[in-house]
């Protein structure tokens, strides 16, 4: 994380911002001999109502504590949604002082159990797309679904994952501008650093899409993905905290034609529905044969 380990996350993201906003649609004339993608900074500084000078001690790292006025004005100009405007005013906020201990991602025993009884590929993710857990219907829809996979990783780098998504340019976009909201200003969590860093030197996409300095949530949704064996499926997607990792489930309309296929999938991978506690006490109360 190279502009983030220069400790300038804010001018980066200032900048990368400014280069995707257009003179049209900040409203000013186009202009000729614009050798600078995007807006200058001037022009920033003058719509936003602030000094050339000040903009650019902001861009160069100078001068790390903007008022929370002057980060509006800013959101505004570089037309920032919610998700990108609090993230802006997040990287201007005080770091504490001393470094954050984070806690090893764990998965709570009774997620297991409801991993093991959901009948929907359903499986545990970490803040880096590690997945820490998943139930047979999981890894039947995609074997990189596995524990110790990493979401992000395969998407970019594995062809199978590529196919596996009807619109991968939209799916990558969309799971590293993700990626990016995670990390905020937590910069120097070991295993961000370890994940961006081998991504940057493997994949194209990456540096491109990390370089654009997008932000985004990724919760809930539908996606339409291309199984090898049962073909399309449209699957809707929620994703739930559990203490310190998230439990994401996939779920077609009922009764429809992803839901008939969701059903051939488990009877070819011979998973069996799961047993509740009074199935199982029926069973094991049965007479045996001699």
């Amino acid at each position: 994380m190279k502009d983030e380990g220069s400790g300038n996350q804010l001018g980066s993201y200032l900048r990368a911002r400014r280069e995707l906003v257009s003179p049209a649609q900040a409203g000013l004339p186009p202009g000729g001999n614009r050798r600078v993608p995007g807006l200058r900074r001037e022009e920033v500084a003058l719509l936003a109502g602030i000094s050339p000078d000040y903009y650019l001690r902001l861009e160069r790292g100078r001068d790390k504590n903007p008022s929370p006025q002057v980060l509006e004005s800013l959101a505004r100009v570089l037309q920032l949604d919610d998700v990108e405007r609090t993230y802006l005013l997040g990287l201007a906020a005080a770091r504490p002082s001393a470094p954050r201990r984070k806690r090893p991602e764990h998965v709570p025993a009774r997620v297991h159990e409801l991993l093991a009884h959901l009948q929907i590929p359903a499986f545990v993710e970490g803040r880096a797309f590690d997945v820490l857990a998943s139930n047979p219907m999981a890894v039947a829809l995609s074997p990189r679904l596995r524990p110790g996979q990493n979401r992000l990783r395969s998407l970019l780098l594995d062809p199978e994952e590529r196919a596996f998504h009807q619109d991968w340019t939209k799916a990558t976009a969309d799971f590293v501008a993700a990626l990016r909201t995670t990390i905020g200003d937590d910069t120097d969590n070991v295993r961000f650093v370890e994940l961006v860093g081998e991504l940057a030197l493997s994949s194209q996409r990456f540096r491109t899409l990390w370089a654009r300095h997008d932000v985004r949530t990724l919760d809930g949704g539908t996606t339409t993905v291309h199984h090898p064996v049962v073909g399309e499926l449209r699957l809707h997607r929620d994703k739930l905290p559990i203490d310190d990792v998230i439990l994401v489930v996939y779920y077609p309309d009922k009764d429809s034609d992803s839901d008939e296929k969701l059903r051939l999938l488990a009877s070819l991978a011979h998973i069996e529905p799961a047993r509740t506690a009074h199935d199982r006490t029926a069973h094991s109360q049965r007479p045996k044969t001699p």
